[in-house]
C-alpha cells in the first residue's frame, strides 16, 4: 500500500501541473477561477486516470475502458468535491496575486488526495 500511495501521489503531482497550467490557460482565456477550475480538474482527472490505470494500480480488469473511465471520474469527483471546497476557501482567503491559483490549486489537491486514493483503491481499481 506504501508503494500505491507513493506512485499515487506521484501520478497527483503529475495531475496538479495539469490542473495548474490549464487552469491559468482558461483565466487567461477569460474564464473565472471557479468555472476555469472545474475544467482544470477535469482535465487532471483525466491525466491521472491515464498514470493510475497503467502504474499505481496496474490491475487487469474485466470491466470496459469507458466503465473503468466512468468510475474513476465519479470516484475523483467525491474527492474533487473536498478538493474545490478547500480550493475555493483558498481563493477566498489568500490575497490576490499572481501565484494565488497555484496556491490554491495545492490546497484543494492536498485536501481531495487522501479520499482519492481510498476510493480509488477500492473501488474503481478493486481486486
Amino acid at each position: 500500500m506504501n508503494r500505491q500511495f507513493f506512485r499515487f501521489a506521484i501520478a497527483g503531482a503529475a495531475g496538479f501541473v495539469v490542473d495548474t497550467g490549464i487552469l491559468y490557460l482558461m483565466l487567461k482565456l477569460g474564464l473565472g477561477p471557479y468555472a476555469g477550475r472545474v475544467v482544470s480538474f477535469l482535465c487532471a482527472v483525466f491525466a491521472t486516470w491515464q498514470i493510475n490505470r497503467r502504474y499505481t494500480f496496474d490491475r487487469p480488469t474485466s470491466r470496459s475502458i469507458w466503465r473503468e473511465w466512468n468510475e474513476y471520474l465519479a470516484a475523483m469527483i467525491c474527492g474533487g468535491a473536498c478538493n474545490y471546497a478547500a480550493y475555493v476557501a483558498a481563493i477566498k482567503l489568500l490575497p490576490a496575486a499572481p501565484l494565488t491559483p497555484l496556491a490554491a490549486v495545492a490546497v484543494g489537491s492536498i485536501a481531495g488526495m487522501f479520499v482519492n486514493f481510498l476510493i480509488a483503491r477500492h473501488w474503481v481499481f478493486r481486486h
